[in-house]
């Protein structure tokens, strides 16, 4: 079996459709944080690419494994380099905790739809002035909020 080959070590079970590889998984949400962030629909990044907002779905959950000829389609559709994808991903991933589900990528207040656009209106401002004090605004009443917590 190819699997049984010298040299080659199995870590755990085999990626599946309900069990993909945490790679893979990684990979994906960082193609659909970058997609939301740039405000981009599934449909466009599939036609930017020639493929299906289907199998662009697929891509982010991990289910199909994305080919090194497409990654570099993605990071230039998507403007990052390659190199984007594995941002934060640890060196061994079998000394890593186990992946966070989709779902749980989805409740990571970063990455929530909220919060990207927040970051996008933000940065729209091009009054430096206004943009700063309007940071100073947030802080003030996130830390009265807190306040009213203790």
């Amino acid at each position: 079996m190819a699997n049984d080959r010298p040299g080659r070590r199995r870590v755990g079970r085999p990626p599946t459709a309900s069990n993909p590889n945490p790679i893979d998984v990684h990979v994906g949400a960082r193609v659909r944080q970058r997609r939301n962030l740039l405000g981009m629909s599934q449909e466009r990044l599939g036609e930017a690419l020639g493929l299906t907002f289907q199998q662009v779905q697929k891509y982010e959950r991990g289910a199909n494994r994305v080919g090194a000829s497409r990654l570099f389609e993605l990071a230039k559709a998507l403007g990052v380099p390659v190199s984007y994808f594995f941002d934060d991903l640890p060196t061994d991933p079998t000394d890593a905790p186990a992946p966070m589900s989709v779902g749980a990528l989805d409740e990571d207040p970063m990455r929530r739809r909220e919060t990207i656009e927040l970051v996008r209106a933000y940065y729209r401002i091009t009054d430096d002035n206004a943009r700063r004090r309007l940071y100073e605004l947030m802080r003030s009443i996130a830390g009265a909020l807190d306040g009213d917590r203790a």
